[in-house]
């Protein structure tokens, strides 16, 4: 058992105990059989306060005690500095305290931090600073300023000196007018010099000649400065001196204070995964003890080797550690059901009354074309203005609209057309905010913590992303990869405190037989992710429906002409006697107008399309499916019924629907020409079409769309721009 608690000792330094912590470690080896030369050797190792003779005149006091002081006592201490007992001593590669998958900060949020070079050049100053701040007086210093040119043409330090105390050099740089070659030795100027930030035993430059392992160094080549200096930082490194190396790096000189070799090489695996794990790409060379570092205060290819700066981050490897660890579990604590069951938390409050609440999040589905970004503006509207969205009241507040597809002109005068179609006054505008981003994204995990920043303290409660699949991150089909998208809206959520709404296209093929948390594009994890999600699926009018609404929107314009007028309730549902008795009551410029607005007023219907809404919610009933009319640029509630009885698109089988679908040749041509046109007017309300807008908007190809244009014969076609001819 002795060789146990002696190798345990070799994690305790005497001169880190006070003197009842000292007597414990005295008291627990007489305990446990150990000799009163353990003790003593044990202690030998603080030469500030050993005394010959105390360990033995204390030892002879102790005489036991009903609560004795055990090898419990030392085993802990020695633990807390890295002590693997029973045998399990880690190798140079294996990693202690830090999970592999356990990450400190988030590298996202990182900004660059600009270097600041010395405001005057001292390069004894420089020099004497570096070597106070690591060695003691008595400690030998080894350092290099004489170097060769391998076969790459490279410079290379040879062995240097190793002989001479760090206050030889001082004494001697004090007195030396700023020659410090005269001191040092002449070096390189396209070299620099070197110096070992560890003290050597004055016999060599190998890691056995060092006698006292005090620092590691933490370097990287392969990143900008700026970043180096802010990663540096911001992982608290308890770092002594910050050395630019004149070149691609910055050398953090790093507090390690190791008892030995073996624990030195633990707790330096560890610095480096952490730096590893955290975004800092570090030499992993440069894990020697007795390594060459750049010297402060000497030139190197113009450029000069300067401290950065001195005694940052934490002030030792202990409270480092003892950071690290608090930071590495943030999961919250473990509660039993009884201590709350008669003080519930409140739940958070709706947002979209029935559908969403506060803080949670909501996916709105659907296929290309319809109207998702309408709908999404729309509620935007609603929310800053708190009105009715869909037939369901929202909470007042302000929202903020994260634009990914549209160019800035169309996203803002598509607010204001929504705002003037559904007849609102735009009282409350400055609650919403519009980020737009066209060009711009990037993968969702690289935009969560930009948003974060951006919309920190400006009390939105809900933040609108349209649409997702500019921003997603690895494979769509992937349920682990989706699964760590979707994770992104919840720290939006959480930093945030408010609703995130995002909205996602519907996977290719037939739908209509799908249920509504399957048709969304992608890995399941889409539908089960968020509180709420909104499925839309297009209906198929029928032509007697589309004569109905005719007739309702004639009627409706003549009402209005009509104005006052004396008719009876059965001509008012009438198209052809409201046509007649207007006819005959209005004048014959009034009758022309009529006529335009008619037409206006058809050609809008024929325009519409209808759409139905599934919900499936997690914090609210079941949600009955809504209908609704497109009508652009707003979705409008079937108030009617007039939908509820049509089918959701490819409801019925494919076999059938050809059946009835037939057409000759010059009836599929002439489809193509109607669609064509009817593409090419709603796109060109936004401005310039391209053949990439129209096979969107066709779900065709773009050689199919170019084939289309050469068919129908009015439309040309450059460098991908479509316009009409004159």
């Amino acid at each position: 058992m002795t060789a146990d608690l002696i190798k345990a000792l070799e994690y305790i330094h005497p001169s880190d105990c006070d003197y009842q912590t000292w007597v414990s470690v005295g008291m627990a080896l007489k305990e446990e059989g150990y000799s009163a030369e353990d003790w003593e050797e044990w202690s030998r190792r603080d030469m500030a306060r050993y005394h010959v003779g105390e360990c033995r005149r204390k030892w002879e006091s102790f005489r036991g005690a009903s609560s004795p002081v055990t090898a419990g006592t030392i085993v802990k201490m020695a633990k807390e500095n890295g002590y693997m007992p029973c045998g399990t001593e880690l190798e140079w590669d294996s990693v202690i305290g830090l999970k592999v998958e356990d990450e400190i900060i988030n590298t996202n949020w990182i900004e660059g931090r600009e270097l600041e070079g010395p405001k005057s050049w001292n390069p004894v100053k420089e020099l004497i600073t570096y070597l106070e701040t690591l060695f003691d007086v008595e400690e030998n210093v080894g350092y290099v300023t004489e170097s060769y040119k391998n076969e790459d043409g490279k410079y290379v330090p040879r062995k240097g000196a190793y002989d001479r105390t760090a206050g030889e050099l001082i004494a001697e740089l004090n007195k030396c007018n700023g020659d410090i070659g005269n001191v040092i030795g002449d070096y390189h100027e396209e070299a620099g010099a070197w110096i070992r930030f560890n003290p050597l035993d004055g016999k060599g430059v190998k890691n056995e000649n060092v006698s006292a392992f005090k620092y590691a160094l933490v370097e990287s080549d392969n990143m900008e400065l700026d970043r180096q200096n802010a990663l540096l930082r911001e992982l608290e490194l308890p770092i002594a001196v910050l050395v630019y190396s004149g070149g691609k790096s910055l050398h953090a000189i790093v507090r390690i204070d190791a008892l030995n070799y073996a624990d030195y090489r633990k707790r330096v695996d560890y610095l480096y995964n952490v730096c590893s794990k955290n975004g800092l790409v570090i030499d992993m060379q440069n894990r020697n003890p007795s390594r060459l570092s750049r010297m402060p205060g000497v030139i190197r290819n113009g450029k000069k080797q300067y401290i950065v700066d001195t005694n940052i981050g934490k002030k030792s490897y202990d409270e480092w550690l003892e950071w690290i660890s608090d930071l590495n579990d943030n999961l919250p604590s473990v509660e039993n059901l009884s201590d709350v069951w008669a003080d519930l938390p409140e739940l958070a409050p709706p947002l979209i009354d029935g559908v969403l609440r506060q803080g949670h999040k909501m996916l709105v589905a659907g296929p290309s074309k319809a109207g998702k970004s309408y709908a999404l503006i729309e509620l935007c509207a609603a929310i800053a203005e708190g009105r009715r969205w869909m037939g369901f009241d929202c909470t007042k507040g302000k929202i903020m609209y994260v634009n990914l597809e549209l160019d800035r002109a169309s996203c803002l005068h598509r607010f204001k057309d929504v705002y003037e179609a559904l007849g609102w006054e735009p009282r409350n505008i400055d609650n919403i905010d519009i980020w737009n981003l066209r060009g711009k994204s990037v993968p969702m995990d690289k935009l969560a913590p930009k948003l974060i920043r951006r919309a920190a303290n400006k009390g939105f409660i809900a933040i609108v992303i349209d649409p997702i699949y500019k921003v997603i991150t690895g494979d769509e089909n992937s349920a682990d990869q989706m699964a760590n998208f979707c994770n992104q809206f919840d720290k939006v959520c959480t930093e945030l405190g408010c609703a995130v709404i995002y909205c996602h296209h519907h996977s290719k093929g037939l739908q209509g037989g799908k249920r509504s948390m399957d048709r969304a594009s992608g890995s399941g994890v889409f539908a089960r992710d968020p509180d709420a999600l909104l499925d839309i699926i297009e209906l198929e009018v029928t032509d007697v429906l589309i004569k109905q609404e005719v007739n309702k929107a004639v009627c409706k314009v003549c009402e209005g002409y009509l104005d006052g007028e004396d008719y009876g309730l059965d001509d008012a549902l009438s198209k052809s006697r409201m046509l007649e008795i207007s006819r005959k009551r209005l004048t014959s410029n009034r009758m022309k107008d009529l006529e335009l607005d008619i037409a206006k007023a058809e050609k809008a219907v024929k325009a519409r399309s209808a759409w139905r809404i599934e919900g499936t919610l997690r914090e609210f009933p079941k949600l009955a499916p809504m209908n609704v009319w497109f009508d652009y640029p707003v979705h409008r509630a079937d108030d009617t019924g007039s939908l509820s009885d049509l089918d959701a698109g490819a409801a019925a089988p494919g076999w059938q629907k050809a059946m009835g679908a037939r057409k000759s040749k010059e009836e599929k041509a002439g489809d193509r020409k109607t669609k064509l046109e009817t593409a090419y007017n709603a796109l060109s309300m936004n401005g310039k079409v391209t053949v990439g807008d129209l096979a969107e908007y066709l779900d065709i190809t773009e050689m199919s769309v170019r084939r289309y244009i050469k068919e129908h014969g009015d439309f040309w076609i450059d460098e991908g721009e479509v316009g009409r001819k004159k």
